[in-house]
This record gives structure tokens, sequence and C-alpha cells, in this order.
């Protein structure tokens, strides 16, 4: 065999796994995204609106002896019908938000996880799910101020921190220090870390945005900001051409 046929084979394997790698970077994230909603979809069918649509063929039997229950199962429960339980299960929950909002609903809610947390081993799971259920669901979430490097975990090994405070009034006083408190996000996902405190002289302001640090992190260093300005330079300019 030729080594120039030998050299274009290597270069067409080369630009195979590149164009692939490519386009897997480019699809991956609509897949994921569709395959999270299809299971929350499969896991709202099989767990919840299954017995809605149970409850639903009760009720019709109760009410009416008309139709038959084997035609009624086929229909709501293993037929077309069964979509209602889902419409229903999410109307629900509107409804349970609703209510939540008002001052007897949180109130009541209120009555019930303070009953929750007397159960033994049940207060030891469910404060730690409702703080990230509230994280990615409710009104509350980090506020960061800026972005510093500083000096962690050792002397010359730089890190990226988000400035969530000002550290504890206490400590600061004691070692007569300003401090910064700092959650040092993890990669690949950032919502992970650890919180610490370190004094203000010994940090260095960044001129990165929130979106920008997190977008370093998550990406390991890759998407560095000016890596970004430039993509989207480019996908402006990719805009204008088309118009």
């Amino acid at each position: 065999m030729m080594p120039g046929n030998i050299t274009g084979k290597m270069q067409a394997f080369k630009n195979f796994r590149s164009y692939f790698f490519r386009g897997m970077a480019a699809l991956l994230p609509t897949i994921l995204t569709i395959w999270i909603f299809v299971q929350c979809y499969v896991f709202i069918q099989d767990k919840v609106s299954i017995h809605i649509n149970r409850s639903i063929v009760k009720l019709i039997l109760l009410i009416t002896e008309t139709w038959e229950e084997a035609f009624l199962v086929d229909f709501w429960v293993d037929g077309p019908g069964r979509i209602t339980g889902f419409f229903v299960a999410i109307i629900g929950v509107c409804f349970i938000g609703v209510f939540l909002a008002s001052v007897m609903g949180r109130s009541l809610w209120h009555f019930m996880e303070k009953n929750l947390m007397r159960i033994p081993l049940v207060s030891k799971v469910y404060p730690h799910i409702k703080q990230v259920t509230d994280f990615f669901l409710a009104k509350k979430s980090l506020q960061f101020s800026k972005v510093v490097a500083f000096e962690y975990p050792r002397k010359e090994t730089w890190s990226i921190g988000l400035v969530t405070g000002t550290g504890l009034k206490k400590v600061a006083n004691s070692t007569a220090t300003d401090f910064f408190t700092v959650f040092v996000p993890t990669s690949p996902t950032p919502f992970t870390g650890y919180v610490i405190m370190v004094p203000r002289t010994e940090t260095i302001e960044l001129e990165m945005s929130i979106e920008e640090a997190l977008r370093f992190v998550i990406s390991a260093g890759v998407i560095t900001p000016a890596e970004h300005l430039a993509f989207e330079a480019s996908r402006k300019e990719q805009e204008e051409t088309k118009s």
C-alpha cells in the first residue's frame, strides 16, 4: 500500500472523528433535554396519572351504569384517555401552589413540616432534599456580587470563587480582618461546591460576569471569556449574513 493512501485514510479518519464529536456536541444538549422531559412525563404517567385515571373510571361507574368497566378501563387507563390524568396532575399541582401562597396554606404546610421533622428517619433526610428543591424550584437563589480569584487550596494554586457576603462578623472582629464569603463551585456541576471565608486583601477581583465564571467552571476551563466573546461575535456575523 502506498504511503499516500495510508496518509489519506488517516486524514479521512481524523476528519470523521472530528465531525462526529462536533455533531455530538451540537446534538447532545438537545437530546438530553428531551430525554429529561420524556422521563418526567413517563414518571408522572406511570406513578401518578394512572391512579387518577382509575379514579375517573370509578367515578363514572358510580354516576352511571351506561358504560362497562372493561370499556372504560381500555379508554381511560390503557387508551387515549390516559393523557387526562397527566393534565389533571399538572393542574392539581398548580392548585396546590395557589393554596400554599395563601396564609392558611403556608400555616398548614409549616405545621405538616414540623410534624415530619419529628419522625426520626425523615428528619435526617427531608431537610437536605428540601434545600435542593428550594434552590432549583423556589424563588430562593444564591446572590453573587462578583467573581474573585484567590490562592486555594494552597499557595500559588489559584481558584475562582463567587462572592456571596462579607463573612462572619465575629471572625472578622476577632482577627481584625475584612473577609469575603466565597462560594467555590466545582466542575462540571457548579451548583455543588463549598463555602470559605477569604481575607479581602488576598483576593483579586476578576473582570468576569457570573455567567462567564459559571461557564468557565462547567466547561472545566475550556471556555474562557475571550473565547465566548469570539463565539458570540461569530454567531452575530452569521446572523447578519443570513439576513
